[in-house]
């Protein structure tokens, strides 16, 4: 069982963990499979253009493997849109991967810079208009852009996924404080931050900030034991939740003794 007793709700299910975990890049699928299963996420990435985890033959057995792994861990796909350039080819993937998946769900990325693999906001922006209207919920990937999420709330996103810094770079969270308008404009929407986030403290500090979640994969899957840090990530979270629902102190300029001395020290009463 999850540790973190705080059920929540995104996209139409109410889940226990928050933790949303990738499928690729592992090392092999047995690995991928062990570290989704320790990390107690619910939600799990997946593209249809992957290649399968850890196999580049091309007889079709690897792809098997991998979906018959993917579909015993019995959790929600999250079908992605990676690898998209503009809107048009993004809806078509989102199509295509309803039509696999069996699910309305799906991640929004479209990429608009290769060398940082920054989202491009007005595809980005279009294709969420027009798959929402196609009856999808949609998961759109998109910079610590303030306008941007704006743009992707008035469309109807009912979820925004915000980076933390660049894919793959394991930098953590360039911006806090652009992360931090973003939760203060839109306290009802759910707010995932996705990429840029290394290793667990980074997660922690994006819980500590009000979000719903995090999604991870490079993390995780490059880690020199993928399973210990899965298992890393799952506390990591549920700390960073159980902190920002109780309340963190506040920063402060000066010192203060955590025991006040105040009067007579209690050790005169026994003179």
């Amino acid at each position: 069982m999850n540790n973190n007793n705080n059920t929540w709700e995104i996209g139409g299910k109410t889940l226990n963990s928050r933790l949303l975990i990738g499928s690729a890049l592992y090392p092999n699928p047995a690995n991928m499979e062990e570290a989704i299963k320790i990390s107690e996420a619910q939600i799990v990435t997946v593209s249809l253009r992957r290649q399968s985890a850890g196999d580049n033959n091309n007889n079709g057995k690897a792809g098997n493997s991998f979906w018959n792994i993917i579909k015993s861990l019995n959790i929600n796909v999250l079908p992605n849109t990676a690898g998209c350039h503009s809107a048009k080819e993004a809806i078509t993937t989102a199509q295509m991967a309803r039509e696999v998946f069996g699910t309305n769900w799906i991640k929004l990325e479209v990429i608009g810079d290769q060398y940082n693999l920054q989202p491009d906001p007005f595809e980005t922006v279009k294709a969420a208009e027009i798959l929402i209207k196609e009856g999808f919920e949609v998961f759109p990937y998109t910079t610590d852009d303030l306008v941007v999420a704006k743009r992707l709330a008035d469309v109807g996103c009912n979820i925004l996924m915000p980076w933390g810094s660049m894919i793959g770079s394991g930098k953590g969270l360039m911006n806090p404080d652009n992360l931090t308008a973003i939760r203060k404009q839109f306290p009802k929407l759910k707010l995932i931050v996705d990429a840029g986030i290394g290793k667990p403290s980074h997660a922690t500090k994006a819980m500590e900030l009000g979000y719903d979640g995090v999604l991870l994969n490079s993390a995780i899957a490059l880690a020199g034991d993928p399973v210990k840090m899965a298992n890393a990530f799952k506390y990591a979270i549920t700390a960073g939740r159980l902190g920002y629902e109780a309340g963190v102190m506040q920063q402060r300029e000066f010192a203060s003794p955590s025991t006040p001395v105040i009067g007579t020290p209690f050790w005169h009463q026994f003179k």
